[in-house]
């Protein structure tokens, strides 16, 4: 008995200080794992390093996200969660933050909101949830608000259709802004925007609208922009929105607008482009219109509406800007423009008109820009002291043969005049004519467009008087210009163009030109290059598509100080009659844009070699081989000659002892 006590007494023992090791051992292992989760409990939270943020604003967006980041910091006003890959918008996703100023939540794939999310949210001014799929949400007929801050609200591309809208608005009483562009909304009832009477801005560009019923905007006494565009609307028949400032209602199908208010109306803005209305809108007796656009339409005639009722005068005192390009007018009388006192800008471009005039000095006297290009135009004429306004007139593409000498005189404020493709004649100074057109004695004329017009000879001082900064020759193959024909224009011209002349070589002097600074001799037929002194100050120089086979290498490092550009492709170059100018281009800053298509010819290759491949050497060998023919030659020469003198010396020693024999 006492051997068993005792042995149980050294077990015991035993069993003690194994369980104290293992118990210490543990402590060991415990230990550094407590500190650690100490450490990490009292160690601040981290930002996404991949969020920016910008004092209280956070910036997550196009990470791939699923949720706002957990460790958010307290009082973030913007939030920007766009692009990523949320799907359901509740409190855990927004990491329980209510104090949001800005939420952009744009391009997700949300298609449910948890209700009343924004019921606390009573900073919240702007929400962004365009391009998601909240027309899966809209199914379950539950309404997000209230948005009792918001401001502004962007539901575009989400798919909604016609009545969806109504879960997203039904609340938003402080509501100004809202877009629901990019949707499938075919008709806007009369009660949709009821929830958000202070909107001011609506757009919904690109949707299906076919029917808006009475109403559906009136209740909106602030509503002051309308973008309507690209739907399916027909008609307006009835348009009484009189606070209304912007109306877009282009891009749809409409054949008539008209307005029977007899209100104060204050519309400024009506774009009606790309419709297909064939009369000009009716708008109210009194107005504020200041910008009207019918362009690309079916106008085949300015009266308005078409109608049989007798009509009141309209008035347009505050018309600035008016478009009706692109349709099939074929006369404008002068009494159109009677009440548009203070018409700025009009564009009747690309219609049927044959002939245009303003002789009464009491029309148009603000317009600055008139655009009658791409039209059968073959009369124009301008009274005196007409247009005293006018800077730039556009009658590109016409069929003018024919204008009054002097008619561009008459503009003291002309500055551009485009009359490309047409085909009209310049005078000389000496012969004005009734054929030709003067371009002298224009002081404020700058920019001057004649390509296409077959010009046949540009005469001696055809430009004097005036201030030309752009001129514009192109295109008049056969061309022939005096040497004076750009006289007067030595301190003032920048821009010359004359490309596609089929000219052989240039009698002007150029070199005259002190201010010309790019200049373009594109496609033609020369075989010298102008003569230009170290006083030039070209910076462009196209030389493309030319007979240029030798340049005189003065009259290019003439240049090098102020050339920045140059073409010169499509040239039959050589190689080495070029080589102090091929490594001037090399060697320089000038950037030769079209430098893979430059080549030149060189007689020991088949092919043209590229101008950056030439080096010295390549034209180095043909002068060596021919430097050792030369040789070769001389030395038979001297050898010839030295054997004939030795011959011939020795004859005359023996002849000269044979008679001293004697």
């Amino acid at each position: 008995m006492l051997l068993v006590g005792g042995l149980g007494l050294r077990l015991r023992e035993q069993m003690c200080a194994w369980l104290e090791i293992c118990t210490m051992a543990v402590l060991q292992l415990l230990l550094p794992l407590m500190v650690c989760s100490v450490a990490a409990s009292e160690r601040p939270p981290q930002h996404l390093p991949a969020c920016q943020v910008v004092q209280m604003d956070v910036f997550c967006s196009n990470l791939s996200l699923r949720s706002a980041p957990v460790d958010l910091p307290q009082g973030v006003r913007l939030l920007d969660l766009s692009r990523n890959q949320v799907q359901n918008l509740s409190q855990e996703t927004l990491a329980y933050q209510s104090g949001f100023q800005h939420l952009n939540l744009h391009g997700n794939k949300i298609h449910f909101i948890q209700p009343g999310l924004f019921k606390d949210m009573t900073d919240l001014r702007v929400l962004d949830l365009s391009r998601n799929h909240l027309n899966v949400f809209a199914h379950s007929k539950i309404n997000i608000g209230p948005l009792t801050a918001v401001e502004s609200l962007d539901l575009s591309n989400n798919g909604l259709y016609t009545g969806m809208s109504d879960y997203f608005l039904a609340d938003s009483p402080s509501l100004v802004d809202l877009s629901l562009n990019g949707n499938s909304i075919t008709k806007i009832a009369h009660n949709t925007f009821s929830g958000s009477s202070s909107l001011r801005r609506i757009r919904l560009h690109n949707n299906v609208i076919l029917e808006i019923e009475d109403g559906a905007f009136e209740v909106l006494d602030n509503l002051t922009e309308l973008d309507l565009s690209k739907n399916s609307i027909t008609c307006i028949t009835n348009f009484n929105l009189c606070n209304l400032k912007v109306l877009n209602l282009s891009k749809n199908s409409v054949e008539l607008f008209r307005s029977a208010t007899t209100m104060v109306f204050s519309l400024t803005h009506l774009d009606l482009s790309e419709n297909k209305m064939l009369y000009f809108p009716l708008l109210p007796r009194f107005n504020m219109i200041e910008h009207i656009d019918v362009s690309r339409n079916h106008l085949q005639t300015i009266n308005v509406t078409g109608g049989l009722e007798k009509r009141t005068q309209v008035y347009f005192n505050h018309l600035k800007y008016l478009d009706m390009s692109y349709n099939q007018l074929k006369s404008i009388p002068e009494s159109f423009f009677h009440c548009k006192d203070i018409l700025e800008v009009l564009n009747v471009s690309n219609n049927c008109i044959s002939s245009f005039s303003i002789t009464n000095p009491g029309l148009l006297q603000m317009v600055k820009i008139i655009n009658l290009s791409f039209n059968p135009l073959q009369s124009l004429t301008f009274g005196e002291n007409t247009l005293p306004s006018l800077e730039k007139l556009f009658l590109q593409g016409n069929d003018l043969t024919t204008l009054e000498h002097g008619i561009f005189q008459r503009f003291p404020s002309i500055k551009h005049l485009h009359l490309q493709q047409n085909n009209l004649e310049v005078c000389s100074l000496k012969h004005e004519h009734q054929d030709c057109v003067s371009f002298s004695s224009i002081p404020n004329l700058q920019f001057l467009n004649l390509s296409e017009n077959n010009l046949m000879i540009l005469p001696a001082n055809a430009f004097t008087n005036t201030s030309l900064k752009l001129l514009d020759l192109s295109l008049n193959p056969g061309l022939e210009m005096d040497k004076d024909s750009l006289s007067g224009l030595e301190h003032t011209l920048i821009h010359l163009l004359l490309k596609e002349n089929n000219i052989s070589s240039l009698n002007t002097d150029l070199s005259s030109l002190k201010s010309l600074k790019h200049i373009d001799l594109s496609t033609n037929q020369l075989t010298n290059i102008p003569v230009w002194s170290k006083d030039s100050s070209i910076e462009s120089l196209n030389l493309q598509n030319n007979n240029l086979v030798t340049l005189k290498y003065s009259s290019m490092l003439a240049l090098e100080h102020s050339l920045k550009t140059l073409y010169m492709g499509s040239n039959p170059l050589s190689c080495c009659s070029n080589l102090d100018f091929l490594q001037m281009v090399q060697r320089s800053a000038v950037v030769v844009p079209d430098i893979e298509m430059t080549t030149c010819i060189h007689k020991e290759y088949s092919e043209p070699v590229n101008i950056e491949k030439v080096t010295n050497e390549m034209c180095h060998i043909s002068g060596s081989q021919n430097y050792v023919i030369v040789l070769v030659v001389i030395a038979l020469v001297v050898m010839i000659v030295t054997a004939l003198s030795v011959r011939f010396c020795q004859a005359r020693k023996r002849k000269h002892i044979r008679s001293f024999n004697a």
